[in-house]
């Protein structure tokens, strides 16, 4: 193999039941399964080119040459990969994102996901989905969740084997949207990586985990059963929980901004008067507004106008990772 190049698209994806904590944090086992929802209109396009001209591993983010940390997690995962073809070939990935990048809207869930699959197809590779989604997994846990299509579920497992994300709906199955509150655009200054690494600090992590079950039945439950009222239920106390554990970490962790609780209780307070709307937030300050896509005009425009909130990105549920 003298060259060989693939690109891959991906959607992030928001959570309604969270992933938050690893019993193994280096293959990234999750403490509890989770779910989410891909989003449509959000894509992190990735090309992958091997080369063995190529005197070392180059990455480029958003037009930007990367080094330390960020290249160095990169290179790991590539070698994971490269290690399936037993090759030690650099290569060159150029990779964007068409939404803010480490602002808590799931930006390395799309971005290593495409990454998986426009480098196993660089190496010449053929992969079941199930295998593509643990690959993504040990470069960023959420990107597991991303390969499948539409509403998709990633089981906990027992080993590296079984703990993978498959879809439960099709993306055309319930008209979800997400009408996502960017609060803050900057990347967040502690990445999910080191916040699932102080999950354990917190005394609250245990019963959040060993609720978990429960919460994914209700939430399984109500997507297959397009029941809003239910979802709306769970994914707030669900959001809740991942928060507050968050905060009684060691550090403590505070992704929410003033803007974002007024927007949850704002969210809170429309539900009351009727409208089917509910709010959940990952790692970040951004909030993310769920509702049937049928009320779009009304819910956008009131989060438009709303204190604090500099912009809106609108999102429908999204397809698989797919290569281009």
């Amino acid at each position: 193999m003298s060259t060989s190049t693939a690109t891959a698209v991906a959607c992030p994806n928001i959570a309604f039941i969270k992933y938050w904590g690893n019993r193994d944090q280096a293959l990234r086992l999750p403490e509890n399964g989770s779910i989410s929802m891909n989003l449509a209109e959000l894509e992190t396009r990735t090309r992958v080119t091997f080369d063995t001209t190529f005197p070392l591993d180059m990455f480029d983010l958003n037009g930007k040459r990367q080094s330390g940390p960020a290249l160095d997690r990169v290179i790991k995962h590539l070698n994971l990969l490269r290690g399936l073809r037993g090759i030690s070939t650099h290569a060159h990935i150029f990779s964007e994102n068409n939404f803010p990048t480490g602002a808590g809207i799931a930006s390395s869930a799309s971005g290593f996901a495409a990454l998986t699959l426009a480098t196993v197809s660089a190496l010449g590779l053929e992969i079941s989905e199930v295998d593509l989604s643990r690959l993504a997994r040990r470069g960023s846990g959420s990107a597991c969740r991303s390969i499948p299509a539409g509403f998709t579920e990633w089981q906990k497992g027992i080993n590296d084997l079984d703990s993978f994300a498959f879809s439960l709906a099709a993306p055309d199955y319930w008209n979800l949207a997400d009408c996502i509150a960017v609060i803050e655009e900057e990347e967040k200054k502690t990445s999910s990586t080191e916040g699932h690494a102080l999950a354990s600090t917190s005394p609250l992590q245990a019963a959040r985990v060993a609720d978990s079950i429960r919460r994914l039945e209700i939430c399984r439950n109500a997507i297959q059963k397009r029941d809003f009222d239910a979802l709306a239920a769970i994914i707030e106390l669900d959001s809740n929980m991942l928060h507050a554990v968050m905060m009684t970490s060691r550090p403590a962790l505070y992704y929410w901004e003033p803007a974002s609780l007024n927007l949850i209780k704002a969210v809170q307070s429309w539900r009351k008067t009727g409208l089917g709307v509910a709010c959940t937030l990952d790692a970040g300050p951004n909030v993310h507004v769920i509702f049937e896509a049928s009320d779009t005009e009304k819910i956008t425009q009131r989060i438009k106008t709303f204190p604090g909130v500099r912009d809106v990105i609108l999102c429908h549920t999204g397809d698989k990772t797919h290569l281009l």
